[in-house]
């Protein structure tokens, strides 16, 4: 099967748009408050570099990439396959994911960077599939709700592909 990435679910001047929203939104609640700005990777980079170019307040910018899933399923113990090399401990911190589903990783995610002694975590999503939720978390700053369909472009990836259009698009089977 050839994937059909045809169909754009949002466009790339929809993206903009969100992002300054979203940038709006952070630069409100922090004001000139230092953040650490964690993006995960691999799926946020493009969001989190986009996104940090419009914040006012000082900025660091530190990486984790994570997992809690083997195949499909959450193990329900969080993975981290890079660390911070920042220490939390003391800090305002923004986790950056690309797209929300389950929600169980982030919920480890956060419980983990609170017990570091963040003085503050909070959630920050490009796409948020709140019909996929398994757990009670809600991102601090949501850019847009998307259907239950599975997304590629702006760094959301299909075995690698794809991440680098520049709109959000829904991946179909088409036959060769």
């Amino acid at each position: 099967m050839i994937p059909d990435t045809s169909k754009i679910l949002i466009t790339s001047d929809e993206i903009k748009d969100m992002v300054a929203r979203v940038a709006g939104e952070i630069n409100r609640d922090y004001g000139d408050r230092p953040v650490l700005v964690v993006p995960i990777l691999t799926g946020a980079f493009i969001f989190a570099a986009d996104l940090v170019r419009l914040l006012k307040m000082p900025v660091e910018i530190d990486f984790m990439q994570v997992a809690s899933y083997q195949g499909t399923e959450s193990t329900g113990n969080l993975k981290i396959r890079k660390d911070l090399s920042a220490d939390v401990a003391g800090r305002d911190v923004l986790i950056v994911e690309d797209v929300i589903d389950t929600g169980r990783t982030l919920v480890l995610l956060r419980d983990m960077l609170t017990a570091r002694g963040a003085a503050s975590v909070k959630i920050c999503t490009a796409f948020d599939k709140p019909s996929g939720r398994t757990t009670q978390i809600k991102p601090d700053y949501n850019g847009i709700v998307v259907p239950d369909e599975f997304i590629v472009g702006y760094g959301l990836d299909l075995d690698g592909r794809f991440r680098d259009f520049g709109d959000i698009r829904v991946v179909r089977d088409k036959k060769e």
